[in-house]
């Protein structure tokens, strides 16, 4: 793998203009790294952080890119030893046509980065999947952790119409086999709950989680465990994985296990006066708890919830995220 300090290293990030590929981005120009970042539309305004980013005006290209389009997939990879593979749709809202909306952009797409990567002679790839790939297991023994080993069940995902689960969960199982089958390789990362503050101006959708219990938007959710990782912390273990030599398979990150009503509690002591956090807790289907043990192992370390949960709510008030 490429060193700290050598000349010419080059990457190729998907989704640059996202919530973790832009903080991945930041980071991979602070360690001295070229990086292709592929957007939809590299003149959108939602994208013009980018190139505000330190060292990006010489050593960041954005290039136009759908992810279903192997031929513009290509012309952004080509030329890199490393990519990033960090986009994947998250809906927002109920969709209409999961396998258009959401599967085959997931899977297809990521298919289509890695046979760029084998086309191109790329030397290792870093999958960004997710917990949502390995947790959604409601047989699962209670109490019994989680490691790398698990898998969501994909019939279930189905039945309860989890798109992004099901999405996640087969594109991550296509990455691994296809690394198996055509000797590339790919190391995938899998993230908890995400925040922290943004780079991007459009609020992400797991930002939208704090936000809205900030605000008082929410009357109720499930009291079930939220494993939370912060953005930055996310950023520096992509960087470690495709840096270590000898990282391989998959890697849980999710640093701080914590209760739903423990999370309330603890921003209504940090922040008493946004509103009267009157939140009604529900049972969970299922609980789960997992291991970062495994990334760990590799030197990752994540700074305390509370040092998270303050920059993101202070980003939140400058940003006005949290004004009604």
């Amino acid at each position: 793998m490429e060193q700290a300090g050598e000349k010419g290293r080059k990457v190729c990030v998907t989704g640059a203009g996202g919530y973790v590929a832009s903080w991945l981005i930041k980071l991979l120009l602070a360690n001295g790294y070229q990086v292709h970042g592929t957007v939809r539309d590299p003149s959108n305004e939602r994208n013009s952080h980018l190139m505000k980013l330190d060292k990006a005006s010489e050593n960041l290209r954005l290039f136009k890119v759908e992810l279903l389009d192997y031929d513009s997939v290509l012309a952004a990879i080509a030329g890199c030893q490393g990519v990033f593979h960090v986009a994947s749709p998250v809906p927002a809202t109920k969709v209409s046509n999961p396998e258009e909306e959401v599967i085959a952009p997931a899977v297809t797409g990521t298919l289509n980065v890695l046979n760029a990567c084998s086309a191109v002679g790329v030397k290792r790839v870093v999958v960004v999947s997710s917990v949502a790939a390995l947790a959604i297991k409601p047989q699962w023994p209670e109490g019994q952790v989680m490691d790398e080993g698990s898998w969501s069940d994909k019939e279930y995902c189905q039945i309860t119409e989890n798109w992004y689960c099901l999405s996640k969960t087969m594109a991550e199982a296509e990455a691994l086999e296809y690394a198996e089958k055509h000797r590339l390789d790919v190391v995938t990362v899998c993230p908890s709950l995400v925040i922290g503050p943004m780079q991007q101006p459009t609020v992400n959708a797991s930002s939208l989680f704090l936000i809205t219990i900030l605000r008082g938007i929410r009357e109720s959710m499930e009291d079930r465990i939220h494993h939370i990782v912060d953005v930055r912390d996310l950023a520096d273990a992509l960087l470690l994985t495709y840096e270590t030599t000898e990282a391989s398979g998959r890697y849980i990150c999710a640093s701080h296990p914590i209760k739903a009503h423990d999370l309330v509690d603890m921003l209504k002591k940090m922040y008493p006066d946004n509103n009267d956090y009157r939140i009604k807790f529900t049972e969970p289907d299922f609980v789960y708890v997992l291991t970062s043990e495994k990334l760990k192992k590799l030197g990752w370390r994540c700074r305390p919830l509370e040092e998270s949960l303050v920059d993101s709510v202070e980003f939140y008030k400058e940003a006005g995220h949290l004004e009604n």
